[in-house]
């Protein structure tokens, strides 16, 4: 209440993409993320959606792994990987 919409960046597809661009299985991610693999299982299917927190700990595991969510217009979100700069 009172506090502003903040969409949600990752979505069931986008996770299951992220996590093949790394080749991570959900278990994989579960590690990686603290997250149950059943939660993440459900997730990815459309089952239920996850609280703002879980899907923080999800996205910034795909960070940690050298991810980066860009948000190429208002509706389309894509997943490429980090560039560091060059020295």
């Amino acid at each position: 209440m009172g506090q502003p919409e903040n969409p949600k960046i990752l979505t069931p597809a986008l996770c299951r993409a992220a996590r093949g661009f790394l080749d991570w299985t959900q278990s994989d991610l579960a590690e990686q993320s603290g997250v149950s693999r059943s939660t993440i299982r459900d997730y990815e299917g459309s089952r239920h959606e996850v609280h703002r927190a879980t899907e923080a700990q999800l996205r910034q595991s795909f960070e940690r792994a050298g991810l980066t969510f860009m948000r190429s217009d208002a509706d389309t979100i894509g997943i490429c990987p980090s560039t560091k700069p060059s020295n």
